[in-house]
């Protein structure tokens, strides 16, 4: 049961929570957990029976799959006040189909999903809400295909540094280590260190630390190979 009120509020703020009437709300809360992952803690593993869905309090999470040669592919990276494995829940699988480990010690809010379920029988408008969600998630995933159907590995990481770019800075902060970048984009940790040098070299771009800054216009890093 949940009962710090930080944490509660943080479930309330959330557009998953944020509509539902108050009795429906403590139910929910009644039944969820709190959860704390170490760094490097495993919270499901790819296949693992899909029965509760999460949304993270404080830390970093990423969800990823592997192949059948073992080669782990990054889907994606959760930070703090993200839900993820909610599409599930209206869906057929009854599995969950990536692994989920902590990148940094981690705190995370468990919801029994039946009983979530059950609880969105007459709340039509959380229901919009969750479709919303799923459709923001399913366009970013198409994103990625795209990304990676890009034919060289240079046009992949301009395109992934054009979409992560702060648009107000022109600056990517990279919030996961090269390593992780580099498996969300198909390529090996040395082929992304590679090209950045030689955007660095370029004149395309300025790094200092994992923050990069942008030195051109779209269309001339959209123009490197």
């Amino acid at each position: 049961m949940l009962t710090h009120p930080s944490t509660v509020l943080t479930l309330r703020r959330h557009h998953l929570f944020s509509q539902l009437p108050e009795n429906v709300f403590e139910d929910v809360c009644h039944l969820a957990t709190l959860k704390h992952l170490s760094c490097h803690s495993t919270l499901m593993h790819q296949g693992d029976p899909a029965k509760r869905f999460f949304l993270l309090v404080s830390g970093q999470i990423k969800l990823y799959r592997l192949t059948d040669e073992g080669q782990e592919n990054l889907v994606e990276v959760i930070q703090p006040g993200q839900t993820f494995a909610e599409a599930l829940l209206f869906s057929q699988a009854r599995r969950y189909p990536v692994s989920a480990t902590a990148l940094k010690d981690s705190t995370l809010v468990s919801i029994e999903g039946s009983h979530y379920r059950a609880a969105l029988e007459d709340q039509p408008k959380v229901c919009l809400a969750i479709l919303a969600s799923m459709s923001v998630h399913l366009h970013l995933r198409l994103r990625d295909i795209d990304m990676l159907t890009q034919v060289s590995a240079g046009r992949r990481v301009t395109s992934f540094l054009l979409q992560e770019r702060d648009p107000l800075t022109g600056q990517i902060v990279l919030q996961v280590s090269k390593r992780l970048v580099a498996s969300k984009l198909g390529m090996q940790p040395e082929t992304f260190s590679r090209i950045l040098r030689r955007l660095l070299e370029s004149g395309l771009i300025a790094m200092e630390r994992r923050t990069i800054s942008l030195l051109v216009d779209e269309q001339q890093l959209a123009a490197f190979q």
